[in-house]
C-alpha cells in the first residue's frame, strides 16, 4: 500500500470513528481506538502500524502536553490549591503506593500467575495512576458539571495526574537500566532534568515573550503558526536529546508560553494539530491491540479492566470524604475518574519500549485499559442515579436544596428568574432592585451564594438546567427568567423545560454572538442578547463622541441601531405617569389580545393594512406562549397577543381597525 493509499485509509477510518461516536454521543477518542483495532494488522488488515504512522501518533502526545503546559499556570493553580495538592496528590501518592505494594503482593501470592518486580510494578501503577483528561472534561462540560462541587474535585486531580506525568517520563526510561546502574541512571536522570528545567524555566520566559513579539510583529498568522511548531518541537528534541522524552520538551514550551501574552491567540492555532495527531495516536494504540489475544485471555482481561476501576473508585471517594466532601460528591468524584487515560496508554508504552512490562502483558493491559473508557460514558450517564441508590442521604440534600429555593420564592409574584449570578447576573440583580422588582437568582458556585446571601442578594445554591430547580423558583409566577451565562447547550435546556411547563414566560439569552440566534429563537427565546453587537455598539458611540458628534446624536444612532436589532427595543410601554409634554408624540408599545370568545378563520395580518397607520407588528405570540414570526401571511388565532410599535394615534387607529375586522370576521 502507498504512502497516499495508507494517508486516505487513515483519515477515512478517523472520519467514520468520530462520525460514529458523535452519534452516540460518545468522545471521539473511543472511535479512533476502535477504527484503530478494526484496520489494524490483528483483525482487517488494512493498514501496517508502521513507523511512520507511530512517530506521528507521538507527536500528538507531544501537542497533548503541550497544551496541557499551556494551562499549567501559577494563578490557576492558587486557586484551586486546596484541591490539587490536597484530593490530587494524595491520589497520585496513595495509588502508586497501594498499586505497587498490590502487584508485589498478588506476584508473591501466585508466582506462575503474576510474576514482575518491584520497576515493572512502579511502572504499571504509574499507568493506573492516570484518568482521562479528553474524555473526563468532555463529560464534564456536556453537563454543565465544570463548576460543580464534584466538578471541581475532579478537574483539580486530573490536573495533578498531568502533572505527575513529568517525573514518571523521567523515571521509566531510567528503569529501563540494569539493576547495578539503576540508581545512577535515575540520579543522572534527575540532574539532566533539574538542570534543563531550570535553565529553561528561568530565563526561558523571557526569551520566549521577546521572540514571539518580534514574529508577532510581522502581522503575518503563517509565518506565526510555523513559529509556533518550531518552538514546540525544538524543545521536545532538545529534552530528547538529554535522554528525557519529546513530551517534556514540549510541556516546557507550553509552560513559557503561557507566561506570555500570547497564549490564547497560542490555544486556537495549536488546536487542530493537536487534535488531528491525537486522534493518529489513539488509532495507532488501537493497532497494538491484537484482539485473538484478548479473547484467548478474557478473564485476565475482565480482571484487570474491573479491578483497578473498583480500586479508583473506592480510593478516591475515600479520599475525597477524608477530605471533608460529602459522600455524594465523593462518589460522584470517583465515579467519573474509575477509568484508564491517554497518559496511561504512553506510559505504558513507553514501559514496553524499555522492556519493564513483559510482551504477553502488554495486549490484556492494553485491551483492559480500552474497556475501561469505552465504560466511562455509561458510568457518568448513571451516576447521579448509583448515588441515589448507594447514598441515602443524597435525597435528602437535595430535597432540602430544593426547599430552600421553594422558601426563598415562595412569597415572590411575578419576580425575574436570574440563572447564573456572575458579573451580568449581579449586575441585573442590582438594577432590578433599584425598580424595586423581586428576582431569585440561580447559580452553582457555593462560594458565591454563599457571599452573595450574606450580603443580602437572593441567589441560592441551584442548576438552572433542572427543571426541579425551576419550578422551585417559582417558574409558573414569574414575569420572566434571563439566562446570564453563555452556554447555549445550557440555554437550550432550560428554553425546553420552560417551553413544556410555563410557555407564557418570556426568556432572555445572552449569548457571544449570533451564531446561535436562530437555534435559540426556535427553541422559544423571547430575546436573544449578543455581546458581540453591544460591544460594537459601545464601541461605536465612544468613537463617535471622540470625532466631535453631539452627545445627542450619538444616543440616537446607538437606539436606531437597537431599535433595528432588538425587536422588543423598537419602543417601549408607556404607564400613566411616563407621558410628559415631550414624550405624548413618541413611539412606543402596545399590545392587544385577542378576546377568547371571538372565532377567526382565515383572517391574515396584511388584511389589516396597518402599515399604512406606520404601525408595526414588533411581536405576535400564541395563546400556549410561542413566538412566531409576524409576517403578512400570519394567520391571527383566538387568544393571540400583537406587540404593535407606533405614535399613539397610530395605535389607537390600529387597535379599533383589528377589533372591528374581527368582530365583523367573527360576525361574517
Amino acid at each position: 500500500m502507498s504512502a497516499l493509499e495508507l494517508t486516505l485509509l487513515y483519515l477515512l477510518a478517523a472520519v467514520l470513528g468520530v462520525v460514529a461516536c458523535r452519534s452516540l454521543k460518545l468522545p471521539p477518542m473511543l472511535g479512533y481506538l476502535a477504527v484503530g483495532v478494526i484496520i489494524g494488522p490483528h483483525a482487517l488488515a488494512l493498514g501496517k502500524n508502521s513507523e511512520g504512522i507511530r512517530h506521528l501518533g507521538e507527536f500528538g502526545v507531544v501537542f497533548l502536553m503541550f497544551v496541557i503546559g499551556l494551562e499549567f499556570n501559577l494563578p490557576k493553580l492558587r486557586t484551586m490549591r486546596r484541591h490539587v495538592f490536597g484530593l490530587g496528590l494524595l491520589q497520585v501518592v496513595t495509588t502508586l503506593a497501594l498499586g505497587t505494594a498490590g502487584s508485589l503482593l498478588l506476584a508473591w501470592i501466585l508466582p506462575n500467575f503474576w510474576s514482575m518486580e518491584w520497576r515493572t510494578a512502579l511502572a504499571l501503577s504509574g499507568a493506573m495512576v492516570m484518568s482521562s483528561t479528553a474524555i473526563v472534561v468532555k463529560l464534564l462540560s456536556e453537563r454543565l458539571e465544570l463548576e460543580s462541587e464534584h466538578g471541581k474535585r475532579i478537574i483539580s486531580v486530573l490536573l495533578f495526574q498531568d502533572l505527575a506525568v513529568v517525573p514518571l517520563l523521567v523515571l521509566i526510561p531510567a528503569f529501563g537500566s540494569t539493576p547495578d546502574k539503576l540508581f545512577m541512571a535515575l540520579g543522572i536522570a534527575a540532574l539532566k532534568a533539574t538542570l534543563l528545567l531550570g535553565l529553561l524555566l528561568s530565563g526561558g520566559k523571557w526569551v520566549m515573550r521577546w521572540w514571539l513579539t518580534q514574529v508577532a510583529r510581522r502581522k503575518s498568522e503563517e509565518l506565526f503558526v510555523l513559529n509556533l511548531l518550531l518552538v514546540t518541537l525544538s524543545l521536545a528534541w532538545l529534552t530528547e536529546m538529554a535522554g528525557l522524552s519529546l513530551a517534556l520538551g514540549a510541556f516546557v514550551a507550553g509552560m513559557l508560553i503561557s507566561e506570555t501574552q500570547f497564549k490564547h491567540q497560542v490555544e486556537t492555532d495549536i488546536r487542530p494539530f493537536h487534535d488531528v495527531l491525537l486522534g493518529l495516536f489513539f488509532i495507532s494504540i488501537g493497532m497494538m491491540l491484537d484482539w485473538h489475544l484478548v479473547l484467548a485471555r478474557w478473564p485476565l482481561v475482565l480482571l484487570l479492566a474491573t479491578l483497578p476501576i473498583l480500586f479508583k473508585l473506592v480510593l478516591v471517594t475515600g479520599l475525597a470524604r477524608a477530605l471533608g466532601a460529602t459522600t455524594g460528591v465523593s462518589l460522584r468524584t470517583g465515579l467519573f475518574l474509575a477509568q484508564a487515560g491517554e497518559f496511561g496508554f504512553v506510559l505504558l508504552t513507553l514501559a514496553g519500549e524499555n522492556q519493564l512490562v513483559p510482551p504477553d502483558l502488554i495486549n490484556p493491559i492494553l485491551a483492559s485499559m480500552v474497556l475501561s473508557m469505552l465504560a466511562t460514558p455509561f458510568m457518568v450517564m448513571y451516576s447521579n442515579r448509583i448515588v441515589m441508590k448507594l447514598v441515602s442521604s443524597e435525597w435528602m440534600q437535595q430535597s432540602l436544596q430544593m426547599t430552600s429555593i421553594a422558601r426563598k420564592s415562595i412569597n415572590v409574584n411575578k419576580h425575574v428568574i436570574i440563572c447564573g449570578y456572575g458579573r451580568c447576573g449581579q449586575n441585573l440583580g442590582h438594577m432590578l432592585d433599584r425598580e424595586n422588582i423581586p428576582y431569585i437568582a440561580l447559580d452553582l458556585d457555593p462560594d458565591r451564594v454563599q457571599q452573595a446571601a450574606a450580603a443580602g442578594n437572593s441567589v441560592v445554591f441551584g442548576d438552572a438546567v433542572r427543571l426541579q430547580a425551576l419550578m422551585a423558583a417559582g417558574l409558573v409566577r414569574a414575569s420572566a427568567v434571563v439566562v446570564t451565562y453563555l452556554n447555549t447547550a445550557s440555554a437550550l435546556k432550560v428554553l425546553a423545560n420552560i417551553r413544556e411547563h410555563a410557555p407564557t414566560v418570556p426568556v432572555i439569552v445572552r449569548t457571544v454572538d449570533d451564531t446561535d440566534l436562530e437555534k435559540l429563537k426556535a427553541a422559544g427565546a423571547t430575546e436573544v442578547v449578543p455581546e458581540a453587537i453591544e460591544g460594537s455598539l459601545m464601541l461605536a458611540s465612544h468613537a463617535l463622541a471622540l470625532v466631535g458628534v453631539s452627545m445627542r446624536r450619538v444616543i440616537r444612532v446607538v437606539q436606531d441601531q437597537r431599535d433595528e436589532r432588538y425587536k422588543l427595543l423598537r419602543g417601549y410601554f408607556r404607564g400613566a405617569d411616563d407621558d410628559t409634554a415631550n414624550e405624548i408624540n413618541e413611539e412606543r408599545l402596545f399590545t392587544l389580545t385577542i378576546p377568547s370568545d371571538i372565532e377567526v378563520v382565515g383572517c391574515v395580518l396584511g388584511e389589516m393594512a396597518l402599515e399604512t397607520l406606520d404601525v408595526q407588528v414588533v411581536n405576535l405570540r400564541r395563546s400556549n406562549g410561542q413566538i412566531v414570526p409576524a409576517t403578512m401571511e400570519s394567520k391571527l388565532e383566538s387568544g393571540d397577543t400583537l406587540v404593535l410599535s407606533g405614535k399613539p394615534e397610530a395605535l389607537a387607529i390600529a387597535e379599533e381597525r383589528l377589533l372591528n375586522k374581527l368582530v365583523g370576521s367573527a360576525a361574517g
